[in-house]
């Protein structure tokens, strides 16, 4: 997990977007003028550098196999597709959420998750040593 250390920056900055595109999402999309706590910011502060930092590994390790910025963006979309939608959708279609807001929610993460990558690969990401 060197990878995240030597890529603190980006990293932290794909965190910051993250957590900017989510209070957007919050304001417009359903969650109006109420704050939310500080523990949950805390909370979303930390998942969000997490999935970044996670996003950052598979940015590094996408084998050259296409355009850079192909593989960016495509990382962040087969992540998206393979771990995020469906963990949504299952758990909010659990909770009895409607899909409208389901696919909403589902849309906001594949643009951040997006977003996240085309930021950090405009930055620059650093493999670790070999």
């Amino acid at each position: 997990m060197i990878y995240i250390v030597l890529n603190l920056v980006p990293i932290l900055a794909a965190t910051l977007l993250g957590l900017a595109l989510g209070y957007l999402h919050h304001r417009f999309a359903g969650g109006g003028a109420r704050m939310p706590s500080p523990g949950l910011i805390v909370t979303a502060a930390l998942g969000e550098f997490w999935l970044a930092s996670i996003l950052a590994g598979a940015l590094i390790l996408a084998p050259p196999k296409a355009d850079p910025w192909i593989m960016a963006v495509g990382s962040a979309v087969v992540i998206w597709a393979g771990f995020v939608l469906p963990l949504l959708a299952i758990t909010l279609g659990y909770r009895g959420v409607p899909v409208r807001l389901i696919a909403r929610d589902c849309g906001h993460w594949l643009i951040l998750m997006v977003a996240q990558a085309v930021l950090m690969k405009s930055m620059g990401l650093v493999p670790p040593p070999a």
